[in-house]
């Protein structure tokens, strides 16, 4: 009975191992992994993909000036809109993105201040999947 106790304990370790593994450490790829599976960012600069529940990468840097690009790679419909939900008015640049099909492409207004920018889908806005930061430089 004892052996079989600490059986049961190795079996609970190694389930913790592999979440911890799973769900830690670093990586030097443009691949990050989600919720639904492995999101590959957009070889295209200045450019989000929404794809598998996520946008991909959460974080990105613009030039000054410079525009916003997502596209929506997802089986379902998004409305991307500048952080703070519901008046999305941080950086209303990134508003004009806002409606996007699957399949459809939309670009922001031009980034004009040099500051941090989140951004949200307006449909999900408390699912931190669909969710981003725009740093501009």
């Amino acid at each position: 009975m004892t052996l079989s106790r600490f059986a049961g304990y190795g079996v609970a370790a190694a389930i913790v191992a592999m979440i911890v593994a799973a769900c830690g450490g670093s990586s030097s790829s443009n691949n990050s992994t989600g919720p639904t599976g492995t999101c590959t960012p957009s070889t295209n600069p200045n450019t989000v993909v929404i794809q598998g529940g996520q946008v991909c990468p959460q974080t990105i840097t613009i030039a000054l000036g410079g525009q916003l690009t997502i596209i929506n790679n997802d089986a379902t419909t998004h409305e991307m809109d500048s952080d703070p939900h519901p008046e999305h008015s941080d950086c209303p640049a990134l508003n004009q993105i806002d409606f996007l099909n699957p399949g459809q492409t939309r670009s922001s207004g031009n980034l004009t201040t040099a500051r941090n920018c989140g951004f949200h889908d307006h449909l999900s806005p408390n699912n931190g999947s669909l969710r981003g930061t725009v740093t501009i430089r």
